[in-house]
């Protein structure tokens, strides 16, 4: 008992060469795939609940120099997969660094890292389809002479230069209709694009607009940006022990979680280092506000007010 035949061909099928990255990593090119992709093929071959991944990690290092921080994680993963009344576990090992100005990116970005490296290890012990081939000290002449790679070489478009600077290469994440190599043509989007394009004869072209995603049905909360607000709450005492000066802190809870993104401007409150890099190692954000008395939302709001007035005021001069 274990995988039936259909699971057992696709784990025998190659990858296509599509799905390939290389970067540049101590003066050597490597090979990887993308570790949306290989969760998205063990979904694909496995099926969404039959199974599951454990994850073990630990700080290795963590430093501070000037406002700049580093820390490195190492993950120990383990992915279990139910087939046909068989159990099957297999384990990968990964690292991650993470470096920043702000010490939870930091840790955040460094735990992602590890914990993607040491999935799609676990994962490639199951088959070509998860990258098992790049592990290869040879791998390039096989790829040259592999039937599948020359293949896909050919009818699969050239690949778009990758946006971001994430460490294992995982954000952003592609649209849903990329995730199995499929893309939609002549599209609404496609549509709209062509017509902002090429105004008809006679006609001025307008002015190209952004979307304000607030107004749609199903509105995304506005994530507003303002350099000259943080700089003075930056400028404010801490409100925990009131020493100066301070970190800008956003306040997580404000608005719903996004990926990459911070909450907007405007839920900034003062925090000295010390305090600030206590409150990114709680949990619970609102249980330690609640625990110091501190309503951090109404003190964010009558900064963000005070802001804006002197905002205001310069204007109308």
């Amino acid at each position: 008992m274990g995988f039936t035949a259909k699971q057992t061909q696709a784990l025998q099928r190659g990858i296509s060469s599509r799905r390939i990255r290389t970067r540049e990593a101590n003066g050597r090119e490597l090979s990887y795939i993308e570790g949306w992709y290989a969760i998205s093929e063990a979904n694909r071959i496995f099926g969404f609940d039959a199974w599951s991944r454990e994850t073990i990690d630990r700080c290795v290092l963590t430093r501070e120099n000037r406002g700049s921080f580093l820390a490195v994680y190492t993950a120990k993963v383990r992915i279990t997969v139910h087939a046909d009344g068989a159990t099957v576990v297999r384990e990968g090992h990964g690292t991650g660094e993470g470096r920043g100005a702000s010490p939870a990116e930091v840790h955040d970005t460094a735990l992602k890292a590890a914990e993607t490296d040491a999935t799609k290890r676990a994962l490639a012990t199951f088959g070509r389809p998860f990258g098992l081939e790049l592990y290869r000290k040879d791998r390039n002449a096989v790829s040259a002479s592999s039937p599948t790679v020359r293949s896909t070489a050919v009818e699969s478009p050239p690949t778009q230069p990758r946006v971001g600077l994430h460490p294992d290469d995982t954000t952003p994440i592609p649209r849903p209709s990329h995730y199995y190599g499929r893309r939609h043509h002549g599209s609404m989007t496609d549509l709209l694009r062509q017509d902002q394009a090429s105004p008809a004869p006679g006609e001025s072209e307008l002015p190209r607009t952004r979307i304000d995603k607030s107004q749609l049905t199903i509105a995304e909360p506005k994530r507003l940006r303002d350099k000259a607000h943080l700089k003075f709450v930056g400028s404010q005492p801490c409100l925990i022990c009131g020493r100066q000066p301070s970190d800008p802190h956003h306040l997580r809870f404000a608005q719903p979680r996004a990926i990459g993104l911070k909450v907007s401007d405007e839920f900034t409150v003062p925090l000295c280092r010390g305090h600030h890099r206590q409150l990114h190692q709680t949990g619970d954000e609102r249980a330690w506000w609640d625990s110091h008395r501190v309503n951090a939302l109404e003190i964010a709001r009558g900064l963000w007010e005070r802001t804006r007035a002197t905002t205001d005021q310069t204007s109308q001069l």
